[in-house]
Formats: C-alpha cells, structure tokens, sequence
C-alpha cells in the first residue's frame, strides 16, 4: 500500500475517508488487538466522563456549562483517533517505526497520567496539582512534535489529507477536553461532590 497524495483530484473527501477506512480488511491479528485494546482504553474514559455528567444531570445536578466540554472534547478525540489509527497500522506503518511511534507512546504515557492526576486533584489538589500541570505540559509538548511529523510527512511522503485531519481533530480534542477539566478543577468541581453522593444513594 502507498500513501494518496493530498491533493488528488479524483478522489473526493467522503471517497478518500472510505478508502482509507478500508485499510482496515489488511489488519493482522496483532494489529486488531492492539487496536481493539487502545480504542477500549480511550473510549473507556469517553463512557466514564459521558456516564458521570449525564447521570449528574439526570438527578438534577445544575454543571456548570463548561463541564459539557469534558465530555464532547473526549468524543472528538475518541473519534478521531479511531480513524487516524487505522492508518498508523497499515499505510504508515514502516513510516512510524522509523521514530514517530516512540512520540506515540510518550503522548501516552503523558497524557493518561495527566488526567488521573485531575482526578486525584478532587481529594488531593496540594499533592496533585503540579503534577497534573507537568504531565499536561508533555502531552501537549509531544502532541506538538507529532503534528510537527505529520506535516513533515505530508511535504515529503505524501501523507492524505485524511490523516492530516484525523490528527488535527484528534488534538482539538484532547485540548478542549483537557482546558475545560482544568477550569473544573481550578473552581473546586462544582458538582461532582453532589453526583458522588446521588451515585451512591443507589446503593444504599
């Protein structure tokens, strides 16, 4: 398989995410589970964060309307990278494992951390606080270095214009996900206390 150049006239946007979607069928067993585990891994955050404002706000929990970005800023980057996956593991594959899968899993082993830390600020805010700041720091700095590589891709290699804007969503994403927990935190996460204890009347 060889990269699309972006600018190919023939193929249509709805034809090029088709095209690139079915580079999927060359999935090895490998290559399906990692991706099955890492869409589980993210996707699990989507359906926890989702699950907790909705429910909140079913019991009558007035959010602050900021909140409401935790959640669609994790759907935009669940989605995207759903996509910009299957291109990691079939066209880009050879691409990446000349260096570019090492950023990968440095804006993993970054950005989970980031947000345990913002969830752990909620008991601990004095013990978690910088380091919530410093991992948030490396994921945006490592996710800056990837799109960095992608736009070198895209000069040089021929990278689509699929690929180019699955990541960029992808980083729209963490982003707005990321700023509307910090302001959540930063003003004492109005609400979640009140969730917390409806939650568990369920179970009294």
């Amino acid at each position: 398989m060889t990269p699309r150049h972006a600018t190919a006239p023939a193929l249509a946007v709805f034809t090029e995410i088709k095209a690139y979607v079915l580079n999927i069928r060359s999935f090895s067993r490998t290559d399906w589970f990692r991706y099955l585990s890492w869409m589980m891994t993210i996707f699990s955050l989507l359906v926890a964060t989702s699950t907790f404002v909705f429910f909140g706000y079913a019991r009558g929990v007035v959010w602050p309307s900021y909140v409401w970005w935790v959640p669609f800023g994790n759907f935009l980057f669940c989605s995207a990278l759903a996509l910009d996956d299957i291109g990691h593991r079939t066209v880009y594959k050879e691409y990446l494992r000349k260096g570019e899968a090492h950023v990968h899993q440095m804006i993993v082993l970054t950005a989970v951390p980031s947000i345990v830390a913002l969830c752990l600020c909620y008991q601990h805010p004095e013990t978690f606080h910088m380091v919530a700041v410093a991992f948030i720091f490396l994921s945006f700095f490592y996710s800056a270095l990837d799109e960095a590589l992608h736009w070198q891709r895209y000069l040089t290699q021929s990278l689509d214009r699929v690929e180019m804007w699955s990541h960029f969503v992808a980083i729209v994403g963490h982003v707005v996900m990321v700023a509307a927990w910090w302001q959540w935190y930063t003003a004492g996460y109005p609400g979640v206390t009140e969730t917390i204890n409806k939650i568990t009347e369920l179970f009294v």
